[in-house]
C-alpha cells in the first residue's frame, strides 16, 4: 500500500501528540498540586530531583513527549516538502535505475494532506518533460514514476517508435498552428550498451519542449497497439489519444518496457504526488540467483549517479 507509511506515521504522531496534551491538561497539574501540598507540608522548596521522585511523569507521557515534536517535524516534511521513493523496475531507464533512491517535491504542484489526499493549495502547474510520481489509476494505493508527455488538450500519436505531439493552444499564444510535431530525438552516446534480455537496447537524446533526457528503443521489440488504451468518447485512431482536461498522459523512458498510459490511460491531476527532483542513493542490485546472500542485499553503491535528475 502506497499510502500506509503516510497513514502510519500520521496516525502515530497524531497518538504520541493526544497523550502529550492529555498528560499535560490533566496529569501535569495533579503532580504539580502534589509537590505544591508536600511543599507546603515541609515549609520548604523541593530540588528537582526531590520532585520526580514525589511526583513522577509516566514512562509513556514522557516518551510520547520526547518523540511528538520529532514524528511532527517528518510528518510535515514528508507530507508537504519531500518524500523519499525507490525505483523499483527499469521502466525508467536510462534516467533511473532500479535500485535509485529519489526524494519527489510534494510541493511543486499541490500541497494534499497525508490522509485524504484533498488539496490544501495549488503551488504549480505541471509541465511536458517533468518525471512525476503518480497514483496508479487502476490501483490508486500503488505508486508509479513516469515521464509527463501530454497535458490537457494535447493530442499524442505514438507509431513506429516516435511520439508525435499536437500541443494544446494556450489563451496567451498569439499562433496556434494546429499541426503534429515529431518529437525530435538523436542518438545519444554512451560508454555502455543497454539490455532488455539478450536484445541491445538503442539509447537516444530525445527533446521534449525544454527538456533533454535520454531514452531507450528496443528494435526488436514488437508492437502492442491492440494493447494500447482506447478512448470511446473521441474518435481517434488505435495509437492515438486526446489528452482530457484535469488529465495526463504519461511514458517511461525505457519506451518498450513500460506499462504506462498508452496501455492504461490517463494519470487524474487528483493522482499526481509530486516532481523527482534528486537522486540521494543508489545501491546495485546485481547479486546472482546462486548468492548464499539475500537478492535484496546490495551489491555496490553507483556514487556517480547521486545528484538532480532530468
Amino acid at each position: 500500500m502506497a499510502n500506509f507509511y503516510s497513514v502510519l506515521l500520521t496516525l502515530v504522531t497524531l497518538a504520541a501528540g493526544l497523550i502529550w496534551l492529555f498528560d499535560a491538561r490533566v496529569n501535569k497539574p495533579k503532580r504539580l498540586a502534589r509537590i505544591a501540598a508536600e511543599q507546603q507540608r515541609l515549609d520548604q522548596q523541593l530540588d528537582e530531583a526531590a520532585r520526580q521522585r514525589l511526583a513522577p511523569q509516566g514512562g509513556v507521557a514522557e516518551f510520547a513527549q520526547s518523540v511528538f515534536p520529532i514524528l511532527l517535524v517528518i510528518l510535515l516534511l514528508r507530507s508537504f516538502v519531500y518524500e523519499p521513493f525507490r525505483i523499483p523496475s527499469a521502466s525508467m531507464m536510462p534516467t533511473m535505475l532500479a535500485g535509485d533512491f529519489i526524494l519527489v517535491e510534494k510541493f511543486s504542484y499541490s500541497l494534499r494532506d497525508p490522509l485524504w489526499r484533498t488539496e490544501l493549495a495549488r503551488t504549480g502547474t505541471p509541465k511536458r518533460g517533468d518525471i512525476a510520481v503518480f497514483k496508479y489509476p487502476p490501483q490508486d494505493q500503488v505508486d508509479f514514476i513516469k515521464r509527463i508527455i501530454g497535458v490537457p488538450g494535447d493530442r499524442i500519436i505514438y507509431r513506429n517508435k516516435t511520439i508525435y505531439l499536437e500541443p494544446v493552444c494556450v489563451a496567451d499564444q498569439s499562433e496556434c498552428p494546429q499541426q503534429l510535431e515529431v518529437i525530435a530525438r538523436d542518438v545519444a552516446a554512451s560508454d555502455s550498451i543497454d539490455f532488455n534480455g539478450a536484445s541491445p537496447l538503442l539509447r537516444y537524446r530525445e527533446q521534449l519542449g525544454e527538456v533533454s533526457h535520454e531514452i531507450l528503443i528496443d528494435p526488436r521489440a514488437v508492437p502492442r497497439e491492440r494493447f494500447y488504451y482506447q478512448q470511446t468518447d473521441r474518435r481517434t485512431q488505435v495509437d492515438e489519444w486526446i489528452v482530457p482536461e484535469g488529465h495526463y498522459f504519461f511514458m517511461g523512458d525505457n519506451r518498450d518496457n513500460s506499462e504506462d498510459s498508452r496501455f492504461w490511460g490517463f494519470v487524474p491531476e487528483q493522482n499526481l504526488v509530486g516532481r523527482a527532483v534528486f537522486i540521494w542513493m543508489s545501491f546495485e542490485m546485481d547479486r546472482p540467483a546462486s548468492s548464499v546472500l539475500p537478492q535484496w542485499l546490495p551489491t555496490g553503491v553507483r556514487w556517480h549517479r547521486l545528484g538532480s535528475v532530468e
